[in-house]
């Protein structure tokens, strides 16, 4: 399945990978004059958890992948580590996105392959394309993947099949697998509405705990405004396209939360 046969980066010195992320007057239109981001502007220059909230159709995962550029912006730019990642194309991007680590709501896992193979894709940007296409990874990456699993608690499931594993522990795997890349910067696109409220928490403390630990970056796009509230250090609520608080959970106030999603029946 796996075999030694690339040299591996070394592991990052604490702090050395993130310096910041700057989005300067970012705009995307699906439809022209139909800007569903207007002008938005954010620093992020620390690592901690933060929480992206708002209504559906407001614009939070389309913010999310204009960053990694899953969705290309129609103007503005978005810098990662003084690197305008808007103007980046070919090679240049692919190298790029293997700072930005990637967390799906639907895990995006090749369901067929094991737990240990899905972790070993996130060094896929890392090693030649004969030594993927023969998934033959380095002694190294192999055992930083081990020690991924007992991170996330699925040490004993390295050899199942990912079509196997509950909701959980998929997103469990799909995180492990970010974190492989050893990124600058982890983005996750509601990682928790797939599941139950129980494993949300659990997956939220992972995520947490993986941005100190690591020294890691995280934000969170989420439709859970408690959970956002008790494990990010920072809120951002949008509400049609703009970014209408940005700040601290403890201000985030029922007035502030009729702002972003309108209307006060839904806080009863």
């Amino acid at each position: 399945m796996m075999a030694s046969g690339t040299e591996a980066a070394p592991p990052p010195t604490a702090g050395s990978r993130f310096g910041s992320l700057s989005i300067r007057n970012l705009v995307k239109e699906y439809s022209p004059g139909k800007p569903v981001l207007k002008d938005i502007s954010l620093e992020f220059n620390c690592s901690d958890l933060v929480a992206i909230i708002g209504p559906s159709g407001t614009g939070k995962s389309t913010l999310i992948r204009c960053v990694n550029r899953l969705v290309e912006p129609t103007s503005g730019a978005i810098l990662l580590d003084g690197t305008d990642l808007v103007s980046l194309r070919g090679k240049a991007l692919r190298h790029a996105r293997r700072n930005i680590g990637m967390v799906f709501q639907e895990y995006n896992l090749v369901e067929r392959l094991t737990v240990m193979e899905n972790l070993l894709t996130g060094r896929l940007g890392y090693t030649s394309a004969f030594n993927a296409w023969l998934r033959r990874f380095s002694s190294d990456d192999i055992a930083r993947a081990f020690d991924m699993l007992d991170v996330v608690g699925l040490r004993d499931f390295a050899n199942q099949r990912a079509d196997a594993l509950s909701g959980g522990q998929r997103q469990r795997v799909g995180i492990a697998r970010a974190v492989m890349q050893q990124p600058a910067l982890i983005l996750a696109d509601e990682p928790t509405s797939s599941l139950d409220p129980k494993t949300s928490v659990e997956i939220m403390e992972l995520l947490q705990r993986i941005a100190q630990a690591q020294n890691i970056p995280v934000i969170v796009n989420m439709h859970d405004v408690e959970l956002a509230k008790r494990f990010a250090r920072r809120i951002i609520g949008m509400a049609n396209g703009y970014v209408v608080y940005d700040g601290a959970p403890d201000g985030l106030t029922d007035a502030i939360l009729q702002q972003v999603y309108g209307g006060e029946s839904w806080l009863q």
